[in-house]
């Protein structure tokens, strides 16, 4: 937690075009609708830089938009000062969690989105981008429940 008080997260999957976008907009509505949206600095990112300044994937901002969400933003590349700006690195799946360790990510301060959720039967939220519609939703679910718990043992102090 940085001198503020503000608690800082950075969800990371591979392009940020998918999942790590959609983690971040569900965690900061998860915070919002609990009134604590001000405790809690979030961003994303992804571990390669191939769509950098792109919007995130349309099927996704769908899925987002029938499930009452709003995704927007745009995808940017992991930059080594995020490893010292953020209290919490959450990344999607174990490349991810590889990536980020070869890149510096200090160990403390990495883990993967689903490891929060010990209700979770899968260890990684898989990547939508080369599915079906199905795929977005199932992504969703996983990172609507996820960031539910994440934010309730934040909130606890368990995490």
């Amino acid at each position: 937690m940085n001198s503020r008080g503000v608690r800082s997260i950075l969800f990371v999957c591979m392009g940020n075009i998918c999942r790590s976008p959609m983690a971040e907009v569900l965690f900061r509505h998860k915070a919002t609708l609990r009134g604590v949206e001000g405790e809690f600095f979030i961003d994303s990112a992804g571990t390669g830089g191939w769509h950098e300044g792109d919007r995130p994937d349309e099927r996704m901002r769908r899925m987002a938009s029938r499930n009452g969400i709003e995704l927007d933003g745009s995808a940017r590349q992991v930059r080594k000062d995020d490893f010292e700006t953020f209290d919490m690195i959450v990344c999607m799946d174990e490349d991810n969690y590889r990536n980020l360790l070869a890149m510096g990510a200090p160990l403390d301060r990495l883990s993967k989105m689903l490891q929060h959720d010990p209700a979770c039967t899968f260890e990684d939220v898989p990547d939508p981008y080369y599915g079906d519609g199905d795929g977005f939703q199932n992504v969703f679910d996983m990172l609507e429940q996820s960031c539910h718990v994440l934010l309730e043992n934040l909130l606890e102090g368990d995490t």
